[in-house]
């Protein structure tokens, strides 16, 4: 079906930046929050990344992959940059970007300690809107680390609120919005209120620079900056070609250089006088002479003093464009209207009827961080290996230097981040997550991340695809096929199929699921030990390490997204055989795999080397010992959860579309029967709703036993979602002694007691939005093939049956109503909090954390990692729309799109 055209302004944009070529998307927030404590800006002999590079060098040290910034906004290439600087008068340095605690610096690991939200976006960014919330007391940098250093992991987090700084609402809202009138011509409004009773002075230095290449081998085309008149500044570059930047009302611009303060970091004679941090010494100190008389440079900033009365605010406006205006700020605020009206239009128009202003108000900021979270990546391996004489071609790999093995890789994309101040670096199976939230908005973006990590210069030749920068080599789930057939589907039901798309992304899938395949599986049984998995510490020992006991362990969570891996790939085959009969023959290969995995996680009979453990009804990690025996770790956790992931049905006529497919499943029937009789999903000869079929690891029985663990409150069944590791662990940890040291697992509902992985996230009880996003998924395709006959306990023990509809639906339910306003008027999410529970100030600004309490919902870890739990988006619009019926009856596909929803609620299928 094709979409209905719907005048929406930034439909129209999105389809022009696609057809026309139009570079809506050219200027966006792609500016990092944090490029110092980076792998890529280490340097250091040890490796160690947070010391070499410190926030204290950061106002004065000249990057060399990249640039951070508040609240900013750069070009596709950051090469032209623009941020705030704001100084209260009280701070011994400007606050040029944000702060936070390193990993050895804060009780339970990095942390960012700032107050600062994502508001608004568009999808080209013709609106965004950002905040920033300033103390008026002196920023207390001192105390934030002091504090957190002394205390334990037993301990909460010092916060910045805990420091008294916004006691009184001594403090500012700072502002940024910006509004396009064209791809090239960026309106700015900074908005400076003060909450304070009291009038307040605030320093506000809008800051234009580039991104320093000059000192690293391109000096001959060095760009620049200057003043071009009364409050403007001329910016030249070689391949970006001419800026203008107009600042109303400005009476004092300062230049000077983007290079680093040689004097000051290593006592050193600096090659000009003019250097980075020159703005610090001009405000703070008064060094007058620190700023370049000429006004020219390669980074500038309007100085504005804003004396703010109580309760008021003031406002400063600036445009920057490639065209050199007369009456630069006509049209000024009717623009910022019509904006404003576009974005409303474009999320009225997205979002389901049904939800609540509450609702409407959760699923807008979560896609407007999702869209704030872009940031524009340059890495290039060959380059950063040979500067640190580590390139095994060439000199031979040196100690302590990363990622050695991917000397080919060269990034240099704009890529959604997990988090742009905790994470400025990609993790690819974060990013797959993102792409379902994205595509709600930006559907060839969603989709050109997914194929960014499958290209050439990312994924390395033996088809691993690359994990994080700290180390590529590291072992993330396969979730990549995955979204890429929920992409596919996706489109697919919006009148947009895009074959090409998952043919690209196929081809290197099988590359990388013949990596996992040759090196994943040691002992060439379909067991697999993929390492750490992204589930950090989950399990009772250092997955990515060498195990105490020597030997090896073979992983319930490995081998189960191995199983989801074949479903995915065998969809995909069958979709590319309507276009090429070649691949029903590739589809049987995945077939086979998903069949040899599942009988090799339970085979028949009762066998101590398989995972599913008969007596408990629960999958578990295997430990086989050197000596050939082997244990079951038993921890009951989200490790034995995910096989319940890897169930996928196919409608009826795939009996007779697939004739070839048939004939070889035939055959391996007759070859194996003992086999298929025990990983068939479902007693023989049982088919689903509407004749379906189910392939699942889990059949009836097992599936029965699993939901009771699962659906137990006592056990993973939160009052906020699935938790990450069974409440039953709470007063019966599981302890394993070796060699005098002994290894536990204990139900941790908040943050990390341990160090491992450095200790700043925790798998060890708290509730992970994407983890739950794949459970929810599977109980929809099981409602599907089950219908409404199959019914469980939910609570279990409670008496009170559901479908497998309603279960998905009560999860949702809770795990949605982490950000949403109870009863009492309060957001879980923040807690014990009371600034953000009542404050009209704070408390409609959603945080989305990276994981939440497993008791009682609060946020925890990452703060702004909207990266995944952005995924609360999606939720919401799909239990928007859809009803019961509508799963049994409806392409299930269709119904995951929230498509045939649309049509179910009265509202018309446009294209989102």
């Amino acid at each position: 079906m094709c979409p209905v055209i719907v005048d929406v302004a930034e439909e129209k944009r999105l389809n022009d930046a696609r057809a026309a070529q139009v570079p809506w998307k050219k200027w966006g927030p792609y500016l990092s929050e944090r490029q110092w404590g980076t792998v890529r800006e280490d340097y250091s002999e040890d490796g160690n990344a947070w010391n070499y590079f410190t926030h204290d060098h950061s106002r004065s040290r000249a990057y060399r992959w990249g640039e951070d910034g508040l609240g900013g906004l750069c070009d596709d290439q950051q090469r032209l940059c623009f941020a705030l600087a704001l100084w209260n008068e009280r701070d011994a340095i400007l606050k040029e970007r944000l702060f936070g605690l390193t990993n050895s610096e804060g009780n339970h690991g990095e942390d960012v300690k700032e107050y600062y939200f994502y508001v608004d976006s568009t999808p080209t960014h013709s609106y965004m809107k950002y905040l920033y919330k300033y103390p008026q007391r002196e920023y207390p940098y001192r105390d934030l680390v002091e504090t957190n250093r002394k205390r334990s992991r037993d301990e909460l987090e010092y916060e910045l609120l805990d420091t008294g700084v916004f006691d009184d609402d001594r403090y500012f809202d700072v502002f940024v919005e910006y509004a396009k009138a064209g791809p090239e011509d960026i309106f700015v409004r900074i908005s400076v209120h003060n909450r304070a009773p009291e009038a307040a002075r605030l320093r506000v230095l809008p800051t234009l620079w580039f991104r320093n290449t000059w000192s690293w081998g391109d000096a001959d085309r060095r760009p620049s900056l200057c003043a071009a008149g009364l409050g403007a500044i001329h910016a030249t570059h070689h391949d970006l070609g001419e800026y203008w930047l107009f600042c109303d009302g400005a009476t004092e611009l300062l230049f000077t250089e983007n290079e680093s303060n040689a004097q000051r970091l290593w006592n050193q004679s600096n090659a000009s006088p003019y250097v980075k941090d020159a703005f610090h010494a001009y405000v703070i100190a008064g060094q007058r002479e620190a700023v370049n008389p000429a006004r020219t440079g390669t980074k500038a900033a309007a100085h504005y003093v804003c004396d703010v009365p109580g309760g008021g605010n003031a406002t400063i406006r600036l445009r920057l464009t490639a065209v050199k205006r007369d009456n630069a700020f006509d049209n000024f605020e009717k623009t910022f209207n019509d904006r404003i009206a576009d974005a409303d239009a474009f999320y009225a128009h997205i979002a389901p009827k049904s939800l609540t202003e509450d609702q409407r108000r959760v699923h807008r900021q979560a896609l407007a961080g999702m869209l704030w979270g872009k940031q524009y990546y340059y890495f290039d391996l060959e380059l950063w290996l040979r500067e640190h004489g580590s390139h095994p071609l060439l000199e031979g790999e040196r100690p302590n230097v990363r990622n050695t093995g991917w000397f080919h890789m060269l990034n240099a994309d704009v890529i959604s981040m997990p988090d742009k101040w905790e994470y400025p670096w990609y993790a690819a199976w974060d990013l797959a997550f993102h792409t379902i939230s994205l595509a709600l908005v930006d559907f060839d973006f969603a989709k050109e991340q997914l194929l960014l990590m499958l290209r050439t210069l990312y994924v390395h030749p033996s088809g691993q695809i690359p994990a994080y920068e700290w180390n590529f080599s590291d072992v993330n789930p396969p979730v990549h096929a995955a979204a890429t057939l929920w992409l596919y589907k996706y489109g697919t039901a919006l009148g947009q199929a895009d074959p090409r798309f998952l043919e690209r992304s196929f081809q290197g899938l099988m590359l990388n699921f013949n990596w996992w395949v040759n090196r994943k599986d040691p002992s060439g049984r379909n067991v697999f030990a993929g390492g750490f998995l992204g589930l950090d510490n989950i399990g009772i020992f250092d997955r990515s390490a060498q195990l105490p006991t020597g030997g090896t362990l073979e992983q319930a969570d490995g081998t189960a997204w191995m199983a989801f891996y074949c479903q995915c790939m065998l969809e995909m085959a069958l979709i590319l055989t309507e276009y090429d009969p070649m691949y029903e023959e590739i589809a049987f290969r995945f077939v086979q795999h998903f069949m040899w995995i599942a009988y090799a996680m339970d085979r028949r009979g009762e066998h101590p080397d398989e995972m599913w453990d008969e007596q408990d009804g629960f999958f578990y990690d295997l430990l086989r010992l050197p000596d050939g025996q082997t244990m079951r770790l038993k921890v009951r956790s989200m490790v034995g959860l995910l096989p319940l992931c890897a169930s996928t049905v196919f409608e009826a006529d795939s009996i007779t579309r697939y004739p070839k497919l048939m004939e070889l499943i035939a055959q391996f029937r007759k070859r194996y029967p003992e086999l298929v009789a025990h990983v068939a999903p479902t007693e023989a000869g049982f088919i689903g709703h509407r004749e379906r079929r189910l392939l699942s690891i889990l059949n009836k029985r097992k599936l029965e036993r699993v939901l009771g663990y699962l659906l137990d409150e006592n056990e993973f069944l939160g009052p906020h979602g699935i938790r990450s590791l069974s409440r039953y662990h709470l007063e019966h940890p599981y302890v394993l002694s070796i060699g005098g040291t002994e290894y536990n697992v204990q139900y941790l509902p908040a943050e990390s007691n341990t160090g491992m992985f450095g200790g700043n996230s925790n798998w060890r009880g708290p509730v992970w939005m994407p983890v739950n996003m794949l459970i929810l998924r599977a109980l929809m395709n099981l409602y599907s093939f089950f219908g409404d006959e199959f019914k469980v306990q939910c609570p279990t023990g409670s008496g009170h049956y559901m479908t497998l509809f309603e279960v998905t639906r009560e999860i949702v339910r809770r795990l949605a109503g982490t950000f949403l306003r109870n009863a009492d008027g309060r957001r879980p999410v923040y807690g014990g909090t009371g600034r953000f529970q009542s404050d009209p100030y704070w408390r409609d600004l959603i945080l989305f954390y990276e994981y939440f309490h497993g008791d009682n919902g609060a946020g925890l870890g990452a703060s702004h990692q909207t990266g995944w739990t952005g995924l609360v988006a999606p939720l919401l619009d799909l239990f928007g729309r859809i009803d019961a019926q509508t799963v049994l009856e409806s392409d299930r596909w269709r119904v995951m799109a929230g498509v045939v929803g649309q049509q179910v609620s009265g509202e018309q299928v446009d294209g989102k």
